[in-house]
């Protein structure tokens, strides 16, 4: 696509192809597409920018679309999306800067237009760009899983990839904001500045976080090498300040070149280099000169140089000379040739750039004449439209006059009164509708007019801009051509110049050739005199290199013996003390990451309970004192690493884990306590910090205490225990009683049920007939029948509790079992009482509608009431339960048992219900039709008043559902343990 978008110079097939595919229905393909698309607006030919920016609502429309989707890359694709429009617009409002944000000190100043108002626009559109990359930032690494290796995974890579981008750009702003605010701050005063420096200050604290996370995962590492900020934000305050800004570098790691590819000059600069070394050495043994040889014999006094050599190094020089002479000057003239033509290049590439904007203007213009025609066409509907809604006018005119007429005439006729009442109502309403639709027209015939006005107005000040850029470039192309007669008028005189160069440099190679043949004769007399020296110097070093080489051969060895134990020592200490450090290192930023979660806002929706907290304080104060000894040991012995390194890491993961577990049960907690407890726990990890912190430091070891850490986890546990249940006020001994109790009261309460059913149905068989017999015989044989499934039930579940009771408790008792599982006792406990209730409930129920007291309705809701209420008590038996047991079959079969008979009982009801209902149906055969009438307004005005008090007893429902919740969970405390 990129390399498609130069060759074309824009990106018009891209966009093509892009309307074609389904964005707006797949999520990760519309992903996909918001990676491409960053990459086509920083590396992609600059028009691509200008022939996207058609399509900036488009993309605005499916990142709001996006936003909806919660989950997935829904709430991805709109960020980004949101990221490419803001890059989109920040590119078109500053056309200097280039889609891949690289520019140099000098260009970022000529942005700014050397103007303080333009810069400081300029940084806040950059703040902008920056915030809108720092949220995609945190949308991906919100959607992972960071306890996991996502990054080697296709589907965390999925989400990573396009990150890459995102920390290019980063860079960038970051260095142009930084650069930008010491130039404001040097320009205006601090006070006027204060909110660019606040929102740079949490920017930067963000993009050093985010780099820091991304340089951690391995995904990046082999792609890219990601800059770490300083410590510290600049202080814009102090000008010099800006000197120790160093930008930040992203390195693309490139691919190692061939062997092949390496240049041959290589070679050359070898043997030069080769050569040279040689000729130093050479120098250095006989002298820096032929000439000043003391074995030169063709002069009297052996120390000048005769006219031949003089003449032959200045001929040499004067060859040298005029070789580079040469040389620049065809440079000089091939360079300029290369620009003249490049710069006719540019200007034809202008030309032909500005022609297609003009067309382009063009035929903006034709489709808004076409909108203005369309527009014109909807305009002539209008009116037609008006015109068919005063002829309606006229008719509901004549229809009511009509009408008066015959309501004097026939009074009789109401009905017939109401329905033109009716169609007169209707038609005024669509009289109204229309008026209003007429004038929104015309207010947006007029807006168009307007923006046609407008659009007209630039395309012809487009067009006269246009004229006037053509006439200069077609000025400066003239200029251009006329530099380039007058350069090849130049060159032609510099060609005879370098003919007459060539004829002088024929002749002096002449004269060198006879020169150096005398010079080839004084050389081989010299080198066999350099030979025979040479032969005498190498045995005298031969000799002193072996003596030499016998004494520091003797001097290593008795060194090597006295350093090799004191490096071993040395060694081992360093080990150890870098052992420690690292462990105190890694305790550390764990403890830190855990104050860092407690801050992450999906940290929010975890929950725990004051149970857990209390263990896992008490556990992290006995490793506290653990460590204290540990720590005593090491100031004493510096070799006992052994055992504080163990207990520096169990510290550090029972610390974090305080911490986590304190901000969850937090969040369940009341707001006094809560905060309390959070304050705490974040005290805790900053005591915790500074400990190891003093640990790592060589100078404050001694110092360390861990007394401070230890004091706040004794805060943590009071504010814990200050926290749990109240259901655990009770007292441990007693669950186990209450818990038969409740279950003996429970089968009490059904056979006491169960015998006021036979009861009521002994009664009906003795004072009631017919239907109403049948009906009554029915509702209580059901309600009989679910009583007998619920006593298997209970029974079901005394066997299951029994068995669990004997396989869990081991040599404890009963009650101490209930005791240890006082969550799960509980449970059984308003289990129950929720079962003997729902029965007595049910039965009082059934009592009034044999009576013919009570309703259908309130018959089945109880039934509905006692299945829940058993269902309630089959999940607190068999939460314990082994999955195998024989006794939670019976318990499984039994529930289902419950569950057929309160079918039963309801379908009972809807049959008796229904044969009451058929019995009183109206008799309509002495009724008129004026009667009817009003009987059926009367049930319309019942339904009505039925249908609103249904919804209001549907709200009443859903408020008494949420309290009772309420009430149940601070009863039972849900909100502190989630066991069953």
């Amino acid at each position: 696509c990129i390399l498609g978008t130069h060759h074309e110079k824009g990106a018009q097939t891209f966009w093509s192809v892009v309307n074609r595919l389904p964005l707006s229905g797949n999520a990760v393909l519309c992903w996909k597409f918001c990676h491409v698309f960053h990459k086509l607006l920083r590396d992609g030919h600059s028009n691509v920018l200008k022939d996207s920016m058609r399509y900036k609502n488009e993309l605005s429309d499916m990142s709001r679309m996006w936003g909806h989707l919660s989950e997935g890359y829904g709430q991805l694709c709109s960020i980004y999306l949101k990221l490419l429009r803001t890059k989109m617009e920040f590119h078109t409002k500053n056309p200097r800067f280039p889609g891949n944000l690289q520019m140099s000190d000098r260009q970022l100043d000529e942005a700014g237009e050397n103007d303080v108002n333009n810069f400081f626009q300029l940084t806040v559109e950059m703040f902008d760009y920056l915030e809108c990359e720092l949220n995609l930032f945190q949308t991906v690494f919100s959607s992972l899983d960071m306890s996991r290796s996502v990054s080697v995974t296709a589907a965390g890579q999925c989400r990573l990839a396009p990150l890459i981008q995102v920390i290019l750009d980063c860079s960038h702003l970051y260095d142009y904001t930084v650069k930008l605010l010491f130039k404001l701050h040097s320009c205006l005063p601090a006070d006027t500045l204060q909110g660019h420096r606040d929102r740079f200050l949490e920017q930067f604290r963000k993009l050093k976080d985010f780099f820091y996370r991304s340089s951690n995962l391995q995904y990046f590492k082999q792609l890219i090498q990601i800059p770490q900020l300083p410590e510290n934000p600049p202080n814009f305050l102090r000008a010099s300040a800006l000197s120790e800004h160093i930008s930040p570098v992203v390195v693309i790691p490139a691919e190692a070149s061939s062997p092949d590819s390496e240049p041959i000059t290589d070679l050359v600069e070898m043997d030069a280099a080769s050569q040279s070394l040689f000729d130093n050495k050479f120098d250095d043994i006989f002298g820096s000169s032929f000439s000043c040889d003391p074995f030169n014999f063709n002069n009297q006094n052996g120390m000048s140089k005769d006219d031949k050599d003089r003449l032959i190094e200045q001929l040499y020089r004067e060859i040298t000379a005029l070789k580079e002479e040469l040389e620049n000057f065809k440079a000089e003239s091939a360079r300029g040739a290369v620009q003249l033509r490049g710069r006719a290049s540019e200007l034809e590439a202008e030309l032909a750039e500005q022609q297609h904007l003009k067309q382009q203007a063009q035929d903006e213009s034709e489709f808004l004449r076409t909108e203005l025609e369309e527009l014109k066409k909807q305009r002539e509907d209008t009116e037609k439209a008006q015109r068919s809604l005063t002829e309606i006018e006229r008719r509901a005119q004549a229809n009511e006059q009509r009408y008066s007429k015959l309501k004097e005439k026939y009074s009789e006729l109401v009905q017939n009164h109401a329905d033109l009442l009716r169609k007169n109502a209707e038609v005024t309403k669509q009289i109204t509708v229309a008026r209003q639709a007429q004038g929104d027209v015309e207010q947006e015939k007029k807006e168009l007019e307007d923006s046609f006005q407008r659009v007209s107005e630039q395309a012809q000040r487009k067009s006269q801009e246009q004229a006037e850029v053509l006439e200069t470039l077609k000025r400066e192309l003239a200029a251009s051509r006329q530099e380039l007669q007058v350069l090849q008028g130049t060159l032609e005189s510099n060609t005879q110049a370098r003919a007459e160069q060539s004829t002088r440099i024929a002749n002096l190679e002449q004269e060198r050739d006879r020169l150096s043949q005398a010079a080839e004769q004084d050389r081989d007399k010299m080198v066999a005199l350099q030979a025979e020296l040479q032969q005498l110097q190498d045995t005298l070093s031969h000799e002193q290199k072996s003596s030499r080489t016998e004494l520091e051969m003797l001097q290593t060895q008795l060194k090597d013996k006295e350093n090799t134990e004191q490096a071993l020592q040395q060694r081992l200490a360093e080990e150890q003390l870098s052992l420690v450090r690292g462990t105190v290192h890694e305790a550390k930023r764990m403890v830190q990451d855990s104050l860092a979660r407690m801050e992450d806002p999906a940290h929010v929706s975890c929950t725990g309970s004051a149970d857990c907290l209390l263990s896992q304080t008490l556990a992290a104060s006995e490793c506290a004192e653990r460590l204290q000894d540990a720590h005593s040991k090491y100031l004493s012995d510096g070799a006992a690493v052994s055992s504080l390194l163990p207990c520096l890491a169990l510290f550090a993961h029972l610390v974090s884990n305080t911490l986590l577990q304190g901000s969850a049960t937090s969040h369940v907690a009341p707001v006094e306590p809560a905060d309390r407890l959070l304050e705490l726990c974040k005290q805790c990890g900053s005591e915790a910090v500074s400990y190891l912190s003093a640990l790592q430091d060589p100078g404050m070891v001694a110092s360390a205490d861990c007394s401070l850490v230890t004091a706040c986890l004794g805060q943590i546990t009071a504010i814990g225990e200050e926290l749990r249940p109240r259901g655990l006020d009770v007292k441990q001994e007693e669950l186990g009683d209450l818990v038969d109790k409740e279950m003996a009261a429970t089968a009490v309460a059904i056979e006491t049920a169960s015998a006021r059913i036979e009861e009521m149905l002994s009664k009906a068989r003795a004072g009631d007939t017919g239907v109403k017999l049948e009906v009554n015989e029915r509702i209580l044989g059901s309600c009989t029948g679910l009583m007998q499934a619920i006593h298997i039930l209970v029974l079901a579940s005394k066997d299951l509790q029994r068995e669990i009771v004997e396989s869990g408790r081991g040599a404890a008792s009963p009650k101490e079992f209930y005791a240890k599982n006082s969550r799960w006792t509980e449970g059984l406990i308003s289990a129950s009482k929720a079962v003997g209730w729902g029965a007595t409930v049910m039965v009082d129920a059934a009592d009034l509608v044999v009576q013919g007291k009570g309703t259908f309705e309130e018959l089945m809701v109880c039934s509905r009431e006692i299945a829940a209420s058993t269902a309630q008590l089959v999940a607190a038996s068999k939460v314990k339960a082994d999955k195998d047991s024989a006794n939670l079959c019976k318990l499984q079969q039994a529930s289902r048992g419950v569950n057929q008979a309160t079918a039963s009982v309801v379908a009972s009801t809807k049959a008796g219900k229904s044969q009451v209902e058929e019995k009183d149906n109206m008799d309509f055969s002495s009724m008129t039709l004026t009667q009817i009438k009003r009987q059926e307004m009367d049930s319309q005005v019942r339904v009505l008043e039925l249908e609103n008090q249904l919804q209001k007893e549907r709200q009443k429902l859903g408020e008494l559902r949420k309290k009772h919740y309420e009430l149940a969970g601070v009863a039972e405390g849900w909100e502190e343990d989630g066991e069953w």
